[in-house]
């Protein structure tokens, strides 16, 4: 089996999703025979955060490209950032690096194909949403991807940075979201709704969410683990 490293910390809850699922998902698809070797380089998520506002593109992908080598450097041979909105520089990373990161948005791209889907909307980070990263592998495909109005952005990034990203999950948010979502189907008439940011899934799952519910982490920890093994 292939060591795993992950680019963590960004924020902490979802590193810590993922650290947990690989373990028992490989745990029991072996049996209980095997547990993935998993190293974590965790970022200070302040100051990433910071590089992403103010859109130092340079100074963060230098960052992250330092921890992708050190992940390197111990073995890893599967290695991947746990935050969609770090994807930014995504292909900066690979060219200081020379490593082919597991990409969260090809990933999801992929999943999104073999279901079928033509049009879907995109919760996320304010970046995420209003950028191109997490879409252009969509576009490229021919899907459309839709994102809520301005207000309503604004709205769920709010809600991401100062609830999600600490684990904090509130009933009224869950309200919030689900009308918005209500709204993108209507007024949109997406199919299927990617959770954009992998703190994202907290809050919302195939259970509660108006849509199909594309949850990037699900699909990128399916990725990993498929490579790993």
């Amino acid at each position: 089996m292939k060591k795993i490293g992950l680019v963590g910390g960004t924020g902490p809850e979802s590193t810590l999703m993922y650290y947990k699922e690989l373990n028992s998902r490989i745990d029991k698809l072996t049996s209980r025979k095997q547990m993935p070797d998993v190293a974590i380089e965790s970022v200070n998520f302040r100051k990433a955060w910071n590089y992403v506002v103010e859109q130092q593109y340079d100074s963060l992908s230098d960052y992250l490209a330092e921890k992708v080598r050190n992940l390197e450097s111990v073995g890893c041979q599967v290695i991947a950032l746990t935050a969609a909105t770090m994807h930014i520089v995504y292909d900066e990373i690979v060219q200081k690096t020379g490593v082919q990161l597991i990409s969260i948005p090809k990933s999801v791209a992929e999943e999104i194909v073999k279901k079928g889907y033509k049009k879907v909307g995109l919760l996320g980070t304010i970046f995420t949403m209003e950028q191109d990263y997490m879409k252009k592998d969509l576009v490229k495909a021919g899907i459309e991807v839709c994102i809520p109005e301005k207000e309503d952005r604004e709205l769920v990034a709010k809600r991401i940075y100062e609830e999600l990203e600490v684990g904090i999950v509130k009933e009224s948010t869950l309200k919030e979201f689900t009308s918005i979502i209500e709204k993108m189907k209507k007024e949109q008439g997406i199919q299927a709704l990617i959770l954009g940011c992998t703190e994202l899934p907290l809050l919302l799952n195939k259970d509660n969410c108006p849509v199909d519910c594309l949850d990037s982490v699900e699909i990128h920890l399916e990725k990993l683990i498929e490579l790993a093994m």
